[in-house]
């Protein structure tokens, strides 16, 4: 069975033990030059890049980092292949890609290549020219070994009119990469705008089946996702941007209102996704709460943001989607957001640290970025910890440990390189970590220690190999190439600019063959196995409906059941007339009936003047019928006695939900957007999902869902 995780997680950067050390023994040799190239097992694929002048939106963000224009990605860089004994190949040029000295018709910038199983060819993307028709779009390049023909021929069948990056394949053929395609393929909803500044983002990772053409979402992203890559256990593990909170242009917008001054953004509401829909005399949000704050009939109500970049995972149709091995905010971030409700002393902002097993936090306002695989240590990541915000997405090297099986209260996060609170890395900046099919350590390097400014751009990024020094931490050792400089010039909004330099070297893999990974898929569990044969349904068929529906279920088993060590939400919960559970360490205080699951929908309906795109909201689930709930808000269904809820949902975008008391004020929030797909059974076990044991200290409950047999008689009803 395959669960999703309905947790609550923030991630920012990471904070290293080891620092001091570290910064005693700064003495690094990543400028050194020396007489024999440095000796590699495999060749190394990598981008070379023009750098940016500021990190806004531009090639190397965090986020919008996708936008095609010139400025944002200048161009005159290649894509890069290294052999071991340090000779270099200029791949895009042999095949008659870019131009020297001026940038016209004929440039190009590339990014992210990725190698097929078979280690003789491999997908990136490249936006050739600089007009507004220029988008970033994949390509295959083969022909890699010394002597032979390179040959570079562009992806078929992939959106033309959007940009398609992060491509990488299918174990079964298909090719899979990130795009800014609006999730239904409408123009006038391009772009998606993100949840923090409504800049453009892309909408989610999307499948591509060369041989029959077909196009898909796999997931949709509210505020993006990046740098996906199928591991050694079959997964899709990927970054990302979680912002699921209220509009912050919108709140600027009422301030300024409440001031007596001009709206400066102007914000409104379209009364659905369609392009005849009607614009609104509205800019309302019904979700999560407030950015400000408020008060309800449990007392005052906190204000809620929120902004963290993390590990996720799903399978390789779309499937499964949750946080990697569904881990939560408590156990990467010691202390997170204030209580929900300020006036319940059983609510608490700290995590119960003595649960977790990591010890290393991950601040928020930024995270972990540009994760990779170890091929010798199968489920152990490197990633990149880093703000979100002027750093060109560089910084601290760390391992993330997320093998299958694995809990979440045992994951950890350990330093690889060295770090410290604050942002000021004793040994430079890290970009791009890789680790090598020998046991080696390389990535993208620069000697800054302390964060760029805003008007002060990154010196430079250059692949080295990594040293182990006496403390156990990575430092930059020789480089791994001897730089490649340029000399360019291009027109752009501010009129001619020129450059000169070396190119950054970024975004290096192996070239080498690798297994195709076989991943162990299974059905449902028992106690909903047992609720079908009871009720007569047949999973297969009950399956099939689903798919020509565009519909999946969603199943918990009881909402009363949340993981023991998450504090900041209601955990003393009572279905009326039902199941009670209360914590075994605060039974005492408020308990906080719950009656009804409120479900609520991505809509692209958020839209602001002068603006292309629209933003998502979280709307009240309307595109899914479900058994009517009397006395219910909108979206929702009913709670049942033993806490169970079952119901069905849209597939392909992105959901999110809440319990609600018998009056429909929220008790217990999502605080991530989840998507499914046609099909999908998807059962939960808890509110929030249960790693080890839930607040009363008991294992996941294994009750058979009342909810999903009431589900299951309505269903029996429809026509099919």
């Amino acid at each position: 069975m395959t669960r999703f995780r309905c947790c609550f997680l923030v991630l920012p950067l990471v904070l290293c033990a080891g620092a001091q050390a570290a910064a005693s023994a700064a003495q690094t040799a990543q400028t050194a030059q020396t007489a024999q190239p440095v000796r590699l097992r495999y060749p190394l694929l990598f981008a070379a890049q023009v750098p940016p002048q500021h990190d806004h939106a531009t090639r190397f963000s965090a986020f919008a980092n996708h936008l095609p224009g010139i400025e944002a990605a200048p161009r005159g860089g290649d894509l890069m292949l290294r052999y071991p004994d340090g000779k270099l190949r200029n791949l895009t040029r042999e095949a008659g890609f870019g131009s020297e000295g001026e940038q016209g018709d004929k440039a190009i910038a590339v990014r992210e290549p990725a190698v097929h199983w078979d280690g003789k060819r491999a997908l990136f993307s490249m936006v050739v020219g600089s007009g507004p028709r220029a988008f970033w779009q994949v390509y295959e390049v083969a022909g890699l070994g010394a002597g032979e023909q390179v040959r570079i021929q562009q992806v078929a069948g992939q959106p033309p009119d959007a940009n398609n990056l992060s491509p990488f394949y299918a174990t079964d053929g298909r090719i899979l990469f990130t795009s800014d395609r609006p999730r239904s393929g409408l123009p006038h909803l391009y772009p998606q705008l993100d949840e923090y500044e409504a800049t453009p983002t892309t909408t989610g990772i999307w499948s591509l089946d060369p041989a029959s053409g077909r196009l898909r979402i796999l997931n949709h992203t509210p505020s993006g996702a990046f740098s996906p890559f199928v591991d050694s256990y079959g997964r899709i593990v990927f970054v990302r941007w979680d912002h699921l909170q209220q509009d912050q242009l919108a709140q600027r917008d009422r301030d300024a209102q409440g001031n007596g001054v001009a709206l400066p953004f102007k914000s409104f509401n379209y009364a659905g996704e369609a392009a005849n829909a009607p614009a609104l005399a509205t800019r309302a949000e019904t979700f999560p709460e407030s950015r400000t704050g408020g008060s309800g009939p449990y007392g005052a109500v906190s204000a809620f943001t929120t902004n963290f970049f993390t590990a996720w995972q799903m399978e390789q149709d779309g499937s499964g989607e949750e946080t990697l091995n569904h881990i939560g905010q408590h156990e990467l971030s010691f202390g997170h957001f204030i209580p929900s409700f300020r006036d319940d002393p059983n609510l608490s902002s700290r995590s119960v640290d003595r649960l977790h097993a990591n010890r290393s936090s991950v601040r928020r306002e930024g995270g972990l970025f540009q994760l990779a695989e170890d091929p010798r240590r199968h489920g152990s990541y490197l990633a990149i910890a880093a703000r979100d915000r002027d750093t060109y997405a560089t910084g601290q090297i760390v391992r993330l440990s997320g093998a299958p099986g694995l809990d979440a209260e045992r994951m950890t996060v350990a330093p690889v390189t060295a770090g410290h609170p604050g942002d000021a890395l004793p040994t430079g900046r890290f970009r791009n970590p890789l680790a090598l099919a020998d046991g080696a350590l390389v990535a993208s390097h620069a000697p800054e220690v302390d964060a760029p400014a805003p008007d002060r751009p990154l010196a430079g990024l250059r692949l080295v190999r990594l040293v182990r020094g006496g403390d156990g931490l990575y430092r930059a050792g020789a480089p791994l190439t001897a730089g490649i400089r340029r000399a360019l010039w291009w027109r752009g909004a501010h009129g001619r600019q020129a450059w000169s330099g070396e190119l950054w070297e970024i975004e290096a893999v192996e070239l080498r063959p690798r297994a195709r990974p076989v991943r162990a898929r299974s059905g449902l569990e028992a106690p909903e196995r047992a609720v079908l044969a009871a009720e007569g349904v047949d999973e297969a068929s009950l399956r099939r409906w689903l798919t020509t529906r565009g519909l999946a279920l969603i199943v918990t088993r009881d909402q009363t059941s949340r993981d023991r060590a998450e504090l900041q939400q209601p955990f003393n919960l009572r279905v009326p007339g039902g199941i009670r559970t209360v914590s075994q360490d605060k039974p005492g205080g408020r308990t906080y009936d719950i009656a009804h699951f409120q479900l609520f929908q991505g809509d692209q309906v958020r839209a602001y003047p002068g603006r292309p795109g629209r933003r998502v909201l979280a709307k009240a689930l309307h595109e899914a019928v479900n058994p009517a709930n009397p006395g219910g808000p909108p979206g929702s269904v009913r709670i049942a006695r033993d806490g169970s809820t079952a119901a069905l949902v849209p597939a392909g975008r992105a959901l999110t939900w809440q319990t609600t008391d018998p009056q429909g004020t929220a008790v217990v929030r999502e605080r991530n957007w989840i998507s499914f797909q046609a099909g999908e059974m998807r059962v939960c076990a808890s509110c929030h999902g249960v790693n080890q044991r839930d607040q009363a200290g008991r294992f996941a409950p294994l009750n058979q869902p009342e909810a999903l047999r009431d589900l299951l008689k309505w269903w029996k009803t429809l026509p099919k």
